[in-house]
């Protein structure tokens, strides 16, 4: 039940910003084609609940149940086919709902999950203009080969392999011509994107997230930004023992270009059926990757979804696409340390209260017990705050997006994420969601530990030997 009303809600809200956008004059005609899309998608939904509301009445216990979800998978199918098409901002909260919203049915978000590497991609031809537009020659003469045929299609842009004239394989990022407008008339959809932000994340400040949302995609658009993000994370990983980002190839990445090297390996959805070993080896690779780009980069990639991973056995994770990338001051990071430090490693719930304070996340003085306080937030942490071996269950993420979507909670009231945060906030949903759908299982303490800049531990797993001596060769000691 929960996954359709999460569905004809958020369609619901489209349909009446797109109403509102009708009258908007004509500077905005963009703005009301997309809108009107979100209309119409709205309509279908509509029709569709309206049609079926006989037989969901009529039946009873299992098979009304049977009959929503193929309403529900319907519905997911008509919104997979037309935000792969829009493409944008729109496209990435489909992507996001895809893999964060434990109400949806596996069938929903499997379908929902093609938006995350396989939508609908512009024509060879388009492509190749931006190439030439972007280099002053053709594909064909910027590289020894250039295959038309796209390899992935995503929100902003799609990727083509190339060999270079050099000889090296490398895969090719092009712009969608007149993508920039169209992000732009979607961030001016204020009205839309309020009611769906305030569905996806109830407990934040929607003005700040708007400013955050649109400073953080706006950047998004130059490619030459995302190849630096990628260079400074390739950087600091190289030689690493599993996590591997691709190196970029600069003479041959623009503003709406971007070349790095072609990387291979399984996509998330063949990792779901490899046996338990191999995918919790590759849940403790992405856990690394995050915390201590977190941690040592002060650098986040906002955009963890599924589709953004390539896989090997071993555990050994290639990440990609550095687009949306938030980059934290030592002043910024420092409160999250304080937070993890107090809950996990003091175990003190008073200074961890102060520390939710000092960092804007609570409201100080807010009438509430500690234990209240500490009852409604601390699930963040549970992974962490014992040690010992622990399964992420995707019920585990379930009740972390619920805890953050709960605005039922008297603790709700005063609590809210600051703008520098709002951004991370994908940690809490997009990891735990990703770990959930593997059931991976480790001593996630243990391996905090080892990363945490407080503690230092030693290393506790055979990865972590490996990045320990890998870490030792970066960093000799000095005598």
């Amino acid at each position: 039940m929960k996954a359709t009303r999460l569905l004809a809600t958020v369609m619901a809200g489209g349909a009446i910003a797109a109403l509102t956008m009708a009258l908007l004059p004509r500077r905005g005609r963009l703005r009301m084609d997309r809108g009107r899309a979100t209309l119409r998608l709205a309509m279908r939904g509509g029709a569709r609940y309206a049609a079926s509301a006989p037989r969901l009445f009529a039946a009873a216990g299992e098979q009304r149940q049977l009959l929503r979800e193929d309403l529900a998978l319907q519905t997911a199918e008509d919104v997979a086919d037309t935000l792969g098409t829009m493409k944008g901002v729109m496209m990435k909260i489909g992507q996001m709902a895809s893999y964060v919203d434990g109400g949806l049915s596996s069938g929903v978000r499997r379908t929902l999950s093609r938006l995350q590497d396989s939508v609908p991609p512009m024509s060879g031809e388009l492509a190749a203009q931006v190439v030439r537009q972007e280099l002053g020659v053709p594909p064909e003469r910027a590289f020894a080969r250039w295959d038309p045929q796209p390899i992935a299609a995503a929100s902003i842009g799609q990727v083509h392999r190339a060999v270079t004239l050099d000889g090296r394989a490398v895969a090719v990022k092009v712009q969608y011509p007149g993508i920039a407008e169209t992000i732009a008339a979607d961030l001016r959809n204020v009205a839309l994107l309020r009611r769906m932000l305030r569905i996806t994340s109830p407990a934040q400040d929607v003005d700040a997230l708007l400013t955050e949302l649109r400073d953080r995609v706006m950047e998004e658009l130059d490619y030459r930004r995302e190849a630096a993000n990628q260079r400074l994370l390739a950087a600091h990983y190289d030689g690493h023992p599993t996590i591997y980002v691709p190196g970029i190839i600069s003479e041959l990445s623009t503003r709406r270009m971007v070349t790095s090297e072609l990387a291979g390996g399984a996509r998330f959805a063949e990792l779901a059926s490899w046996p338990q070993h191999e995918r919790d080896l590759a849940a403790e690779t992405i856990y690394r990757f995050v915390f201590r780009s977190l941690y040592e980069v002060r650098a986040f990639n906002g955009d963890p979804h599924p589709g953004n991973y390539l896989f090997q056995r071993g555990g050994r994770v290639t990440f990609l696409d550095f687009g949306l990338v938030k980059h934290f001051t030592p002043a910024e990071l420092q409160p999250l340390l304080q937070m993890a430090r107090n809950v996990c490693v003091e175990h003190d719930p008073e200074a961890f209260r102060r520390s939710l304070e000092n960092a804007g996340f609570l409201r100080a003085g807010a009438p509430l017990s500690t234990e209240a306080i500490v009852e409604h937030l601390a699930v963040f942490y549970d992974t962490i705050r014992e040690p010992g071996p622990l399964t992420i269950t995707s019920e585990y993420a379930s009740a972390v997006v619920r805890r953050f979507f709960d605005v039922r909670s008297p603790v709700a009231d005063y609590i809210s994420v600051p703008r520098s945060y709002v951004i991370l906030q994908r940690i809490n949903l997009g990891l735990f969601a990703v770990l959930g759908e593997l059931s991976a299982t480790a001593n996630w303490r243990a391996i905090a530990e080892e990363i945490w800049p407080f503690t230092h531990g030693p290393a506790s797993t055979p990865m972590g030997k490996a990045e320990a001596a890998w870490r030792a060769r970066r960093q000799p000691i000095a005598a």
